[in-house]
């Protein structure tokens, strides 16, 4: 198995697991040791990461797909009664996509210009 499927398979259960722990009844959330809000912020920023690095030729499409599925994801919280959807905690997560694109971006490019001058 080639680094790459082991990226994208982590990237993928990471987009599930987000998607699962934001729709649980909140007694099922896991609990934490930061504040809620870096928890959301680090979730999508690892989630964004790992994308980005799996699929390096679609930044701008991975990019737009999850910082809009950042608000989607806060919104599908309104089908359980026991979460309480907030504008607030969508941005904290887009803004984690953002940070994370940048940051696979940034691997991606120490990456190539490392086999570069191999």
């Amino acid at each position: 198995m080639t680094i790459r499927r082991i990226v994208r398979f982590a990237a993928w259960t990471g987009l599930a697991l987000i998607v699962f722990v934001t729709v649980v009844p909140i007694e099922a959330r896991p609990p934490t040791i930061t504040s809620n809000n870096l928890d959301r912020a680090l979730a999508f920023l690892g989630m964004s990461a790992l994308f980005v690095i799996a699929y390096p030729r679609r930044v701008l499409s991975i990019t737009v797909v999850l910082f809009f599925a950042a608000f989607v994801i806060e919104l599908v919280q309104f089908a359980s009664k026991t979460r309480h959807p907030q504008f607030q905690d969508a941005v904290v997560k887009a803004l984690g996509v953002l940070v994370g694109v940048a940051a696979g971006w940034f691997t991606n490019f120490l990456s190539r210009n490392a086999a570069k001058s191999l």
